[in-house]
């Protein structure tokens, strides 16, 4: 019996730390590769499209910066600033609700959600360099052409 009893505590220790879903704070920031020529334009865009893909909802505060939050199944919300500038972006928790934030730990839903973000922003921004090279071949082909 005592071998069972020690089966079933250890089950439910094993149940307790599976249970625990709270993790530091994800506070991803990104150094935009040199020599990439955004524009401040291109990176608050490329944020925006990547917010709305996300299902994330967004507001313009400044010029270098974008509030996002999102409410997953009308209980569950976080908020964030974004700030950025056109060599990088930085998202910073802002505000939740029934995510459990206490002393710097959240719920890991919460920083899969800035994750995914942030890999989105980082994938249009990789769109938008692909579109910049394309029209400064387009460019350079067409001034050889006149010339």
């Amino acid at each position: 019996m005592s071998s069972l009893i020690r089966a079933a505590v250890l089950g439910l220790a094993l149940a307790g730390l599976a249970g625990c879903t709270s993790k530091p704070v994800l506070t991803p920031q990104e150094q935009l590769v040199v020599g990439h020529n955004y524009s401040n334009q291109q990176v608050q865009q490329a944020i925006l499209k990547a917010v709305a893909e996300r299902g994330w909802t967004a507001r313009t505060i400044t010029p270098n910066l974008i509030q996002a939050d999102i409410l997953v199944r009308n209980t569950f919300y976080a908020a964030v600033d974004i700030r950025y500038s056109v060599s990088n972006f930085r998202i910073n928790y802002r505000d939740s609700r029934e995510m459990g934030y206490k002393d710097g730990k959240i719920h890991r839903n919460y920083n899969r959600w800035v994750n995914n973000l942030d890999k989105n922003i980082l994938q249009e921004l990789k769109r938008v360099e692909a579109q910049n090279i394309v029209q400064r071949a387009l460019n350079e082909q067409h001034s050889n052409t006149v010339e």
